[in-house]
């Protein structure tokens, strides 16, 4: 494992390299040698704090980043040196309890109060000029988290791959997110865990997975993974609450990034939503065809114009801010998928786009052949087939993955009904080319023998050779299949029910001669938890139970997928 990281981290500082060379502006500058500080924080403890400047008199414009993963440390020294030799100055600083800084580290508390300490004591000194604050992902998150209550220097803040919804990034429609949040857990304990990951991701009642299988309870683990509702107190008081009304207060120009295939898309676009009309005017979102590492994981097509260079973008924003002194236009960029080009919009959400519908429909003399029609059957029809938790489908092809991180982003899939629990319909050639921009919803009149379930949906195109790549998936579970995010009351096992399965936005062009493939399950495991086909809490259950699944067809129960079309 540890040969594994080493070689990843090589890597990645390799792609850094490549990337910095690629910046419009040269090296002009000397890098001055980094000096370290301790420093305390309104508490008393000491951060590690590493300030480079470019040789000569300043003040300079100055990135700050903070981070909590030390074993990047390289990264950030390079960071520090490519920024240094074009005229800033650069602040890297460990959150407490990480590195070498001192504390306790307890994820997401103390980031408020010691961003705020870091940034006042940077914008005392004669050196900085004007600040600008970066990060990707958690480092991001030390961003959001101060947005509201920068000094005056702060000017802008580039954030990636974070949102400040945290619910949306934990739940969908009651199941958790655990390739993302367990692993993470894992990773990030305070102590090691050397636990297989599918087997504390398997583990019932999950809720002591960390105390039976990694050696400590975690309580803020155990908070995540009981707080089911988005109105559970856990998230409306207290720091998410705090955290989710920071963009609503934020008056600085910020960029926001993220990608149709990182695990925060759902966060960051509600996040955007939320900002402040004045932040809005100068603020930027931008969302491109990559992982959660800025990677292109787009299978089966042409991807020459990604731009997925983020140093590159990242140089350029601060140079326009901070030393032009210029404000950006605001607005929002999305990469097209399959026709491999950006569009830029006025605001989020996408209004461009009307809504199509296409019917699920089961061929009455072939139990195996299931269509996607234009029109609504005349004649109600059904197909059901058996969940077992204990052999979940695996999660092959998604957008909300991060341990898992070779099925992420849209890869080719397995042919139609490649299992006895898996529903395959296909649509008929389309006749020309169809944009998709925004959300697609899966509708779907279901039943189940269990007191609750779930059922999940994956939207692929299939090209003319026949080969099928995921566009969206989603999941829903009979207690929430409203798609409210909050229980809708108990099912009665074998009523029939609609049930929603919503879809993260997406930009994708669909090709002339391409069919269209909708697969309905139960399970899309890891990504999400393993429903175990029990009412109530899912890290509570210790047993799961099989149950019959049945969908339903026709004109009476228009199952159905809602596809967003562009105008």
């Amino acid at each position: 494992m540890a040969d594994d990281q080493n070689k990843l981290l090589s890597e990645y500082l390799e792609r850094l390299k490549n990337n910095y060379a690629e910046l419009p502006e040269k090296p002009s500058f000397e890098a001055a040698p980094e000096h370290t500080v301790m420093l305390p924080m309104r508490d008393g403890v000491k951060l590690y704090t590493v300030c480079r400047t470019p040789v000569g008199k300043g003040p300079f414009p100055t990135i700050v980043m903070r981070s909590c993963y030390p074993m990047q440390e390289c990264f950030y020294r390079l960071h520090a040196q490519e920024y240094c030799r074009r005229g800033f100055a650069f602040v890297y600083q460990f959150c407490r309890g990480t590195g070498n800084s001192e504390g306790e580290w307890v994820p997401n508390i103390n980031e408020r109060s010691d961003g705020k300490d870091t940034l006042d004591w940077l914008d005392r000194l004669d050196w900085t000029e004007s600040i600008g604050y970066t990060g990707c992902s958690y480092l991001a998150f030390t961003g959001w988290v101060i947005a509201d209550i920068v000094p005056p220097k702060v000017k802008t803040l580039y954030l990636t791959h974070y949102g400040t919804n945290r619910f949306t990034s934990a739940y969908s429609n009651g199941l958790f997110r655990q390739d993302v949040l367990t692993a993470w857990a894992m990773e990030n304990a305070g102590f090691p865990v050397t636990t297989d990951y599918l087997e504390s991701a398997r583990y019932r009642p999950q809720i002591n997975v960390d105390k039976d299988l990694w050696g400590k309870e975690i309580p803020w683990y155990r908070d995540w993974i009981t707080n089911t509702n988005r109105t559970d107190a856990y998230w409306q008081s207290g720091f998410w609450k705090e955290l989710s009304e920071i963009p609503g207060k934020v008056s600085l120009p910020l960029y926001i990034g993220s990608g149709w295939y990182d695990h925060h898309l759902g966060s960051t676009l509600k996040t955007y939503e939320a900002l402040s009309q004045e932040s809005r005017k100068h603020s930027v979102l931008r969302i491109g065809a990559w992982n959660h590492a800025f990677q292109p994981c787009v299978d089966h097509i042409e991807s020459s114009h990604l731009e997925n260079n983020d140093e590159k973008n990242a140089f350029v924003w601060f140079d326009q801010i901070l030393r032009k002194k210029e404000l950006p236009e605001g607005g929002v960029r999305t990469y097209r998928i399959g026709d491999d080009r950006w569009e830029t919009y006025p605001s989020y959400p996408f209004t461009d786009s009307s809504k199509t519908s296409l019917y699920f429909s089961r061929h009455t003399h072939d139990e195996n052949s299931h269509f996607l029609l234009e029109k609504q059957d005349d004649h109600e029809t059904s197909v059901s087939y058996t969940y077992d938790p204990d052999r979940p489908v695996m999660s092959h092809g998604a957008e909300s993955l991060l341990r898992t991180w070779d099925e992420i982003g849209s890869l080719s899939q397995p042919p139609c009904n490649w299992r006895d629990d898996v529903v395959s319909f296909v649509s008929e050639p389309l006749e020309k080319e169809i944009d998709l921009l925004g959300k697609i919803t899966v509708k779907l009149y279901v039943s189940s023998s269990a007191d609750d379930t779930a059922f999940t949906a994956k939207l692929m195109e299939v090209y003319p050779d026949g080969k099928a790549c995921n566009i969206r998936s989603g999941i829903t579970t009979l207690a929430y299949r409203s798609g409210e995010e909050q229980p809708r009351g108990s099912y009665e096992a074998g009523t029939i029910v609609e049930a929603d399965i919503p879809m993260w936005d997406i930009s994708w062009r669909l090709h002339k001669g391409s069919r269209l493939r909708v697969d309905i399950s139960s399970s899309d495991f890891p990504q999400y938890a393993v429903h175990t086909n029990n009412a109530g809490i899912w890290a509570l259950q210790k047993e799961a139970k099989t149950a019959k699944q049945t969908l339903y067809c026709g004109s009476v129960f228009s199952s159905q997928v809602i596809l967003p079309v562009r105008k």
